[in-house]
This record gives structure tokens, sequence and C-alpha cells, in this order.
């Protein structure tokens, strides 16, 4: 290390893992980055995209300054002339069309930024519109939507205690690759390996033998899309064959006379051929879990994107519940962050309710408060009262990101009279923009993880203050959502901080804490203040002078049970059969006949990336991170293709082509497709990106398919025809 250097500890923001970094800095430039060994959560662990930190960090093809649309054209312009023209437009056309006159997307990388934990809900209040669209039904929805009908909150997600479990059920999940999900676990991969060497047992259900299901005791290839049949056979041998124990559960639970009258036809017999998974197979997974003295089951992406992904979300938690490893030790728990409300007395709540409202066009209905993103370009290209027509998109690229991206593109080409995005890339969906206001590098920005860190194995508190000054004529991404706010709510050129000191009142009064603590709250910036505040009121009674002091973070110790404290459903239990799912069980009990003739198509993840949004590395390119369309070797022989051949893959959406791998890690009857390529459309600035496009997997779907519960796009087990391209 050159006498220049010096080190400085960094949040990793790349995933979902939030692992501790420690960069090397030499001036304003970040030379490389490493594992820190000290940090309380992560230990030194580290993958590819951690270690490419500065790489990402110093990408040229980053924007630097905003970028305002003259005469048709993007060109460079000042912070002040681009929120003067969003503060000139959107204001208007809300007065003129209404508040649903303006929609807004938010991307998956707002959870990875602590300003995107802060703004975007300020920003949704300030404009007033039921026009709200995230990439949560492209992803987890369907465990919101079932964790809000089980527990009356759609944020109590139970995670699986990694650490201290003695059996692990793994449904379409595969973390050697995506370093976990909806379970923030640094080294997840090495707390696999780890129960398995004190003697615990891991089960991978996935009809790809991905290097997790590798790694397990029994791999189950299913078949796609058949997840929540599998999950209600499993259900009914533990009912029938009296294997329930909810032990300490079973003063809290509702419902479960009629659960076992719901799910009495789901035999194991009656599953085996539309799981294509032997009855015996599924009976002895049943028994196991029953028998394990602590146990987990844990389903990600690969049972929440399909048709019955928020049943099969909800089935996840009735084993943990019927075992009695909900809310103990070694099963699922519910974490405590550091800025999640103080505990509040078991009482009854005002529970979850699905459909408030429901969508223009095709009335879908809203969960969470969000609207399915399949119906955004509909939403825009439809006439009549109430059309969108201005998009702010905060950290989203749903042209790659949502089923049908051509039509989306088209809508954002054609159908909007404004759009802002904020992004520092110009990618396919900035690129329609007329404002785009570029965030700093992430060396350049202070780092808290507001939402993963309730979904951590381990309770933990860390923060990260920018690693490098803010560069001259950079804006804090901060002060880029408050100053957006002031612009779209009527109040152009108020300070930033009156965002935040707003914030503060709002939050003091909704917590009965007195005016007064607005003025011993800390921080250089409206946003650590605000993070002081929630710190102050959280649950550990913490401030951030605090976490200040402790650079590499502060234990807070293993996840401990919190029921009945959790539940805020109308009777104050866990209502075992809510009556949305109750209605949507006929839906798949008549799946039960259901098997597609022809192949299906699955996603998958990268080691090397997450979504669209980090393909413009140099580092994290090549290797396994290619778009290749994986095919079985019997699938491949019948339909004439060798390894390496291009294949024509067609769907309802369209069609696309790619290179076949021919690869026994897939089961025959299903071929896979990485999701997040496709960067081939003109008029971006995504130079590394663009050299090795691939092709957008979304483009196969036509939008028609979502969970009805949840509004989730059905992006697996999607029927396609792949032939040789000629």
């Amino acid at each position: 290390m050159s006498h220049d250097s010096r080190t400085a500890p960094r949040i990793c923001p790349l995933c979902e893992a939030t692992c501790g970094l420690t960069l090397t800095i030499e001036g304003t430039t970040v030379t490389g980055a490493r594992g820190d060994h000290d940090d309380v959560f992560s230990q030194g662990f580290i993958c590819p995209k951690g270690a490419s930190f500065g790489g990402l960090d110093a990408d040229p093809d980053r924007l630097r300054t905003p970028l305002v649309r003259t005469d048709g054209v993007l060109r460079e312009a000042t912070w002040s002339e681009a929120f003067d023209a969003v503060a000139a437009k959107i204001p208007a056309l809300t007065r003129e069309h209404g508040e649903q006159a303006v929609g807004v997307y938010l991307g998956n990388p707002n959870v990875h930024t602590m300003a995107g934990g802060l703004y975007p809900p300020l920003l949704l209040s300030a404009l007033g519109t039921r026009n709200v669209f995230t990439a949560s039904t492209l992803d987890q929805m369907p465990k919101h939507v079932s964790s809000g009908l089980l527990f009356g909150d759609a944020q109590a997600i139970p995670v699986p205690d990694l650490d201290r479990t003695a059996h692990l059920l793994l449904i379409g999940a595969n973390p050697l690759e995506s370093n976990g999900s909806l379970c923030t676990a640094p080294d997840f991969p090495g707390r696999l390996r780890a129960l398995r060497r004190r003697g615990g047992t891991l089960t991978v259900v996935d009809p790809r033998r991905t290097r997790t299901a590798r790694l397990a005791d029994r791999h189950a290839a299913i078949r796609p899309g058949t997840d929540a049949l599998l999950l209600a056979a499993l259900t009914q041998v533990l009912l029938e064959e009296k294997l329930t124990d909810p032990g300490a559960l079973g003063e809290h639970l509702e419902g479960l006379d009629e659960l076992t009258e719901a799910i009495a036809d789901f035999t194991p017999e009656a599953v085996a051929a539309a799981c294509d998974l032997d009855a015996e197979t599924i009976r002895a997974i049943a028994r196991e879990l029953a028998a394990a003295p602590a146990a987990a089951v844990y389903g990600r992406i690969g049972s929440c994107t399909v048709e019955h992904g928020t049943l099969a979300s909800w089935l996840v938690d009735v084993l943990n519940i019927l075992t009695g490893n909900l809310d103990r030790p070694g099963g699922a728990l519910f974490p405590l962050s550091a800025t999640a409300r103080a505990p509040r007395a078991a009482a009854p709540g005002k529970g979850f309710a699905l459909g408030r409202w429901t969508s223009r066009v095709s009335g879908h209905p809203e969960a969470k408060g969000e609207l399915p993103v399949s119906a955004l370009a509909e939403e825009i290209e439809t006439p009549g009262e109430g059309r969108i027509r201005a998009l702010i998109v905060v950290a989203g690229n749903p042209v790659l990101s949502a089923p049908d991206g051509d039509r989306l593109d088209r809508a954002l080409a054609d159908g909007l009279d404004f759009m802002v995005s904020v992004d520092p890339y110009l990618n396919e969906t900035s690129r329609h923009a007329d404002v785009v206001l570029p965030p700093p590098p992430p060396s350049q920005g202070a780092h808290f993880d507001f939402a993963l860190n309730s979904l951590a194995v381990r309770n933990q508190v860390r923060y990260s203050r920018p690693a490098v000054p803010l560069e001259e004529g950079r804006m804090d991404e901060s002060e880029i959502l408050a100053r957006l706010v002031l612009a779209v709510g009527g109040m152009h050129g108020a300070p930033p901080t009156a965002v935040d000191d707003r914030a503060i009142g709002a939050a003091l009064a909704k917590a009965g804490a007195p005016a007064s603590l607005a003025g011993e709250l800390t921080g250089r910036t409206g946003a650590e203040r605000r993070l002081d505040l929630m710190l102050r009121l959280g649950p550990y009674g913490l401030t951030l002078e605090q976490l200040l002091a402790h650079p590499h973070g502060i234990d807070l110790g293993p996840l401990k049970p919190r029921l009945p404290e959790v539940l805020r459903t109308r009777s104050g239990r866990i209502e075992l059969l809510p009556a949305p799912i109750a209605a949507d069980l006929p839906r798949l009990r008549a799946s039960l006949g259901a098997r597609p003739a022809g192949l299906v198509l699955v996603g998958r993840r990268h080691l090397r990336s997450n979504n669209s949004w980090m393909h413009n590395v140099p580092a994290l390119r090549g290797g396994s991170n290619v778009c290749t369309l994986q095919i079985h070797p019997d699938d491949a022989a019948r339909i004439g293709l060798a390894d390496g051949d291009t294949a024509r893959i067609t769907a309802a959406g369209g069609e696309v082509e790619a290179f076949a791998e021919i690869t026994d890690s897939v089961r025959t009857g299903v071929v896979s497709l990485p999701h997040g390529w496709g960067h081939s459309r003109p008029g971006t600035r995504m130079s590394v990106a663009g050299d090795d496009p691939g092709v957008n997997v979304n483009q196969l779907l036509d939008g028609t398919l979502l969970d009805p519960l949840s509004g989730t796009a059905v992006l697996n087990a999607v029927p396609v025809a792949v032939t040789p391209s000629r």
C-alpha cells in the first residue's frame, strides 16, 4: 500500500447479504475492496460483486451531471435546470389531469441505498397517486401478501435461523448464487456448509441441479410451477399422520380445523404426477421435517414468481407453524432491527386487506399499496380519465425487468407527456426520460440497510459514512430525492432540509415523543438526523453517535421469539386459513391435472450479477455469467440442438435467440435463461453491457399471467417452444 493510501469500512450495497468491506482508497479513488474481518455480521466474507466495488464505483459510463431533454435530445444540464423542469411539468399535469396522472416505479436498488429507504414514501405522499409500481411484483410480493394474511403485517416476514437449525428445506432458492433473498445472511454458502458439518440436513427442491442443490442431502427435481402442490401435500401428510406439534404456538392459532379440511385432498398420491415426484419421496420429506429437533422451511423466487406464488409462500409458513418451528430458535423467527418500531403490547390490529383499489384498465387489485408492474404499459397506453401521463422511475429498469419490454418501451416512448428517472446510467428505461437525475457513486454516499436489517438472520446494526468526499458537481442521493419531493409537491426552491424536518416532526408525533427531541438529534445531514431519530425511538434505544463509534457494527444478538407481539390480525392470532387463501385453493386444486406437453422455461441467477444492473462492470463478465439457454441433453437431441448452436425460443410474448448450453444440471422438460439481460436497445450509454447484450428473457412473456392474489408476474414455469435457428 502506498503512503497515499488509506482504508475505510463500507457496507456492500450490491446484494442482500450486506457484507462488510474494507475499501482501499488512493486520493479519492477506490483501488481495492476486501472483506472486513472485523465486521460483526459478515466477519470477512466477500463475493465477486463486493470485490468489484472499485470497478463499479469508477465506471466511466456513470452519468456525472443531470440530463434534460431539449428538442427531443437529452443534453447535460445543471441541477437547477433539471429540477426546474420537473417543477414546471409534474404539478401542472396533476392540476390539469388529477393525481392519478402520475405513476411511480421503484426498482430493486432502492432497498440497497440509504436514500432509497428514506425518501420514496415521502415522494408518494407528495404526489398522492395510487399508480405505484415496484419490482416487488416481479419478485417478493407473494411473501408480503401471505405474511399480511397470516400475521396481519405484510412486513412481518420470518427468516430461517440458519446458524442454529438442524434441518433446512429450501424451495426455489439458490443462495450459493444469489447470496440469499428475503433472508439477509452474509456467507450463506458457509452457513449451509456449517449446517452440514454439525450433522444437520439440507433438502433442496429445484428443477435445476444448482450449486446449492449439489450441496444438499436430498435434491428433489420438481416440475416447475408445482411448488404449492408439493407444499400442500407436505402439509396434508403432517395433518393426516398426526405429525404436527405447534407447541407454544397452539394458543395463538386460529383455523386449524378449517385448514385440515381444506388441504385434505392434496395427498402425495394426488400431487405426484403434477410435481413429477414420487409419492413416497414426498412423504419422506414431510416426515423428516417433522422429526427434526429444529427445522426451517424457506422458499424464494422460484416458488414466488409462479401462478400459485402466494399459496406457496403461505404454505411455507404453515409448515413452519405446524411443526412448531415458527418463532423458535433453530426455526424461522422474526428479526428485530435497530430502526424498527419499539415493541408494542400484543393486541388485535387492523389486519391486512387486499384490493382496496384496483387498476384502471384491467381491474387488478392492489397489494400492499402497489399495482402489478405488468399493468404499467396499458395504464400509459389506454386513453381515458386517470391515464398515466407522467412517470417517475427511481432506480429501476422495467423495460428489462418486466414482461413484454417491447410494449413498455413503446409506451414510454410514445405515451407519456413527461418522465423523470433517478438513475446513474442511461439504460433501457431511463433513455426515455425527459430528466435524468444521477446519484453519485456508492463510495460518495452514506449507507444504512433499513429494509435488509429487518430480514437479517442475526440482529445487528451497521452504518457507513461516505468513504470519499462528494465530487464537485455531484449531488448526494438523499438531496436529489428530497429536492424531487419538493419539486413535485409544490415546494420547489425550499431547502431540502425542509423535507427531513417535516419527516422528523411527523415521526415524533406518531411515536408520541416530545417535539424537543428534534433538537437533540445529531448528524451532518437530514438523512443522518432521521436515522438518529429512528435509532432513538427503536427497540434498542441506540443513537447515531454509538454507531459512529462502532464502524464495524454493533452485534445485537441472535434472533429471539417475538410472538404474539408481532401479530396484527383482527383476531390477534395467527389466521391459518385467511379467506383470500381459501378462495384461491380451488384454482390450485384445478392444477392437479395440468401437465404441460412441451418445454417450460425457468430463470436463473448468477453470482456475478444482480438483476439488470451489474452488467456494465468488466470484472463481473464472463465465467458462468453468460446468457445461454440451458437445456437437457435428451431434449436437445430430440429438438436437434448441439452445444453452442443458436436456439430460437418462442412464447406468448415473442421470441428470442440464444446459444444452447447442453447440460444435465437442468431436468428434462425444462429450459433456463437468465434474468436481466438484453442490453441491445439503441440510445443507452452502457458500453460494456452493450458489447455482450444477451437477450431479454422477459420478452417471452406477454404480461397476462399473474398470481391473482399478489399481482406478481409469472416469470417461471412458462410454456415455450424451442427450435434450432436456421
